[in-house]
């Protein structure tokens, strides 16, 4: 069914399960801590498996939280995040698998300076316009794109977070697969590999029901992103060694 053994797949549906949990929590971060793991087990799970999964964790997100969400805000993310999925589907197209490497590793390590810089830009139009088109560049190449829209919803309460980071995450994984479908990057084998790893995010998001509230995500930051910045380098380096 797939080139992965079952070792491999048994991790992927690990690590599956513990981003799907902290984006249950948090409101992002299958992404930001499964993506980085999920490339160290195997490159051939990024970005479409990792989307696909990502699509089914926010409409179960939606759904919890759908009492909070505030459309207005979503809109202009949404409106971003189109010029962002053309913009990822455009550069696809002209990757080569070692340049892939390299601007995946550019893009993680982008994600990680970005969660650390300690910006606080306003919830507004222009800046959900401007996040929106960077988180889905960056969420249809690498299937991470929390971070950019996560600065402009750093101060909003929870609830909110979670619904409206949702509402966005939806949309702008349709956009992805779209774009992923139309250079070249969806197809049956990527549609496999989203089937037997769908499992950890089910019980992933199973799991974040008892920690919502109970678990600050200040905990875990420093570990995610170590992570994240540990696979983002490798994937530079062997994009390098690939010259």
């Amino acid at each position: 069914m797939s080139d992965l053994t079952l070792l491999q797949l048994l991790l992927a549906n690990l690590a599956l399960l513990a981003g799907a949990c902290l984006q249950g929590v948090a409101g992002y971060g299958i992404g930001t801590l499964s993506a980085p793991l999920l490339f160290l087990i195997s490159p051939t799970l990024l970005p479409a498996p990792l989307v696909l999964n990502a699509t089914v964790l926010t409409v179960l997100m939606l759904i919890r939280n759908h009492a909070a969400l505030e459309v207005r805000q979503v809109r202009f993310a949404i409106g971003g995040g189109v010029s962002g999925a053309v913009m990822a589907g455009i550069t696809l197209t002209v990757l080569t698998p070692q340049g892939f490497e390299l601007i995946f590793g550019a893009l993680i390590l982008t994600g990680v300076v970005l969660s650390v810089a300690g910006l606080r830009p306003e919830l507004n139009a222009r800046n959900s316009i401007l996040a929106g088109a960077a988180s889905t560049y960056m969420g249809t190449i690498t299937a991470v794109g929390g971070p950019p829209i996560a600065l402009i919803y750093q101060n909003q309460k929870g609830p909110l977070v979670r619904a409206n980071m949702s509402a966005f995450f939806l949309l702008a994984s349709f956009l992805s697969l779209a774009a992923l479908l139309a250079s070249g990057y969806l197809g049956q084998k990527e549609l496999q590999l989203f089937i037997t790893t769908l499992p950890g995010v089910i019980a992933g998001f199973l799991l974040s029901a008892l920690f919502v509230n109970r678990m600050p995500f200040e905990w875990l930051r420093p570990i995610i992103l170590t992570i994240a910045a540990i696979a983002g380098t490798a994937a530079l380096l062997r994009g390098l060694q690939a010259f």
